[in-house]
């Protein structure tokens, strides 16, 4: 015995749910693409005020040449590739790079962020 009738009848309850779902696919596809149009080979990001721009090519971990001179990556130092995220300085070996890098105290290379087209394209405040 069913003491309490059903407000909505079944079949625009069942229909209610998939127009839901269908609405709730739509907003999602919608948000998945707006996501995907963004590159990040076209963002910029921010540097701070002390960084240097160079040419770098890791010879043999953690030396490395630095605008045409032998240098010295710090212990702990952080290579960023054009995606922010951090890189091994051995699967660098060999290759060319247009960076904005960082110096510690002591002198050797800190921080290396790879740069993308736009990033190398624009510059340095302290270049200006």
């Amino acid at each position: 015995m069913n003491r309490c009738s059903p407000l909505i009848s079944r079949p625009v309850l069942a229909r209610t749910r998939r127009l839901a779902i269908t609405a709730a696919l739509g907003l999602f596809a919608a948000c998945s693409l707006s996501f995907a149009q963004q590159n990040p080979m076209q963002t910029v990001r921010p540097f701070p005020p002390a960084a240097q721009r160079g040419v770098m090519v890791v010879t043999q971990p953690p030396e490395l040449i630095l605008n045409d001179k032998a240098d010295r990556l710090s212990p702990g130092a952080r290579i960023r590739g054009i995606n922010n995220m951090v890189l091994m300085s051995g699967s660098l070996i060999g290759q060319k790079y247009v960076v904005n890098y960082l110096r510690e105290a002591g002198g050797m290379v800190q921080e290396v962020w790879i740069l993308t087209d736009a990033e190398a394209a624009l510059k340095l405040p302290t270049q200006q």
